[in-house]
């Protein structure tokens, strides 16, 4: 397997990086639900939103370095979609994943440092505080959440075309993605 992408097919490097993303996303979207229900005397009533938070700065530098890789590396062909109009909605889509996420990112930050304190990142590092409103840690708060949400859902759309490629165009965009396709011809 190429580390690098070639038109035909993902490299290593491509798909650790979407499926740590993945897992991270959804990871950081379960312990958020989860976080919200608990009462100030629960004992993850503080570390939960900072763990939250720190994992959710880690994922904006891996999805920063995941954008620097896919502008570095060709993107395989898509398969089973000749139509172009539904070329550039793949486009679009793929690209308005990043976008939600890092929007997420941003609307988290200023959660965060909506009281006038750096954000700390596991005690490693501060974020500083770039501005801080009265009123923006609501405003933030309904964004970060609206957003999440929509991210999800939008994760269900992505999911549900991989399926689609595999169980209904039965080609290997899904294979692609999760192990080697050599062998197997991309042009099914």
């Amino acid at each position: 397997m190429n580390i690098r992408n070639t038109h035909q097919d993902y490299g290593l490097v491509s798909r650790l990086l979407h499926w740590i993303s993945a897992v991270w996303v959804f990871g950081l979207f379960c312990l958020g639900v989860w976080m919200v229900t608990l009462d100030y005397y629960s004992s993850w009533c503080h570390d939960a939103p900072a763990i939250h938070k720190s994992m959710g700065v880690l994922l904006m530098g891996l999805i920063l370095l995941r954008l620097i890789w896919r502008w570095m590396n060709p993107q395989p062909t898509l398969l089973n979609t000749p139509n172009p109009l539904m070329q550039r909605f793949v486009h679009w889509l793929h690209a308005f994943l990043y976008g939600l996420i890092l929007m997420i990112g941003l609307s988290g930050y200023l959660i965060s440092t909506a009281e006038g304190q750096d954000l700390a990142v596991f005690d490693w590092f501060s974020l500083p505080v770039m501005m801080a409103k009265d009123g923006q840690a609501d405003l933030a708060g309904l964004v970060h959440q609206t957003l999440a949400y929509g991210l999800m859902g939008l994760l269900v759309l992505h999911i549900a075309g991989a399926l689609k490629h595999h169980f209904w165009d039965k080609d290997v965009t899904l294979k692609r993605m999760l192990w080697t396709t050599k062998g197997e011809s991309c042009e099914n």
